[in-house]
């Protein structure tokens, strides 16, 4: 028989991270040691009390029929989440749905509010979700660069009124993957007002908001006056609680869009296992004693990781958050040749900027998942890289 993939499946390109795995296994294979910081994925086990909970709820033989959607239970540890952590007021009935992992609420998105032409704002470089749901969906997208002299945000500006007007959606991450830059207020005061003149929703992806080095809150969009009305707020569990294999999100926000998207989710799947669940508010419910044992921890990896490059000639994006180093090296080679010669030379793992966009060209995004002295030790392997001519990019 013939077997063809779709015409839909031309929007998916090959991703790098397989050949990466593969450069490094060869080199690991030769007897040479691998500091892998490519992949965000939580080196941290989830808190004690999370794990107690998944297990115990596991072994209950009444837990595995369908949940259908967030427990009661879920949501009401979502709002008081956000109450204690934010002081935003969210109904648990009306203002969130829960989704299998951020990913998945992502990518299906698109789905519930974009029709086939319409545009979406997007960032470059930007989560490669994004894009797969915006060209899912027929949309269109829209790039906003993230460029060093606007401090990596979005000039909103820029967007041309003609674009503007046809956009449905503004997608947001901040900060974010794989650019940790950090709003400040009268950022989002501004994302809120292109809104209303334009008639835009805004999702505003905090994976990362509880990655913060300075300050006492996370940063939520929804915390700024107007943005209930106009957008949404996705997050994860799977980074700020180490649960990213437990696949656990939720979407909060203005109740009519959670309405469109809980229609569209009831027709995707019957809900996330119950024990999860019960691990998710146990997360939660705790999250001041498990969070701020994580920021200590990627505090001083972003310190030592940023230093290190900084005292070797690269150029370090500032941040005051998130998960990974943004950053640019000081030769004169195509990122994506980049990374395997620094694979093949030293046996550092990272991810070329390009990945995320075109606007990626001459970084890598380095991830804060090693302890410290792992993180040092990368530093000295880069040390021993032998590339000749400086940069010019």
């Amino acid at each position: 028989m013939i077997i063809e993939p779709s015409k839909k499946m031309s929007i998916f390109e090959p991703a790098i991270f397989g050949d990466l795995k593969a450069a490094a296994a060869a080199k690991k294979a030769a007897g040479f040691d691998l500091y892998d910081l490519s992949l965000g994925s939580p080196d941290l086990p989830p808190d004690e009390k999370v794990r107690k909970v998944l297990s115990e709820q596991s072994y209950s033989a009444t837990t595995y029929g369908y949940t259908l959607s967030g427990t009661k239970r879920f949501c009401e540890a979502v709002a008081d989440y956000y109450k204690r952590r934010a002081n935003v007021t969210i109904d648990p009935q009306t203002e969130i749905v829960q989704t299998m992992g951020s990913q998945e609420g992502l990518v299906h998105l698109p789905f519930a509010f974009c029709n086939e032409g319409d545009y979406v704002l997007t960032t470059n470089p930007g989560y490669v979700a994004y894009d797969a749901g915006i060209k899912l969906a027929g949309a269109v997208p829209y790039y906003m660069n993230l460029l060093e002299e606007n401090n990596f945000l979005p000039d909103l500006n820029t967007i041309p009124d003609e674009v503007a007007y046809k956009a449905k959606l503004m997608i947001l991450n901040l900060p974010g993957n794989p650019v940790p830059a950090m709003p400040d207020a009268t950022f989002f005061e501004k994302v809120v007002a292109f809104a209303n003149k334009y008639n835009v929703i805004i999702l505003h992806d905090a994976a990362y908001s509880e990655f913060y080095f300075t300050g006492d809150s996370p940063s939520s969009f929804l915390t700024t006056p107007g943005a209930m009305e106009v957008g949404m707020e996705i997050n994860s569990l799977s980074k700020s609680f180490s649960l990213a294999g437990t696949r656990i999100a939720y979407i909060v926000g203005n109740a009519e869009m959670i309405s469109i998207m809980k229609q569209l989710k009831s027709n995707l799947d019957f809900g996330i296992f119950g024990p999860i669940q019960e691990a998710g508010i146990t997360a939660l419910n705790n999250a001041e004693e498990i969070t701020e044992r994580l920021r200590k921890v990627f505090t001083e990896r972003h310190k030592v990781l940023s230093q290190g490059l900084e005292n070797i000639g690269w150029t370090v994006t500032p941040s005051n958050g998130g998960m990974f180093v943004w950053a640019k090296y000081p030769y004169d080679m195509k990122d994506k040749d980049f990374v395997f010669e620094v694979i093949d030379q030293t046996g550092v793992v990272m991810v070329p900027g390009t990945v995320f966009g075109s606007a990626g060209a001459g970084f890598v995004r380095v991830a804060l998942v090693q302890d410290v002295e792992i993180l040092k030790k990368a530093i000295e392997q880069l040390k021993k890289l032998k590339i000749e001519v400086p940069s010019s990019i």
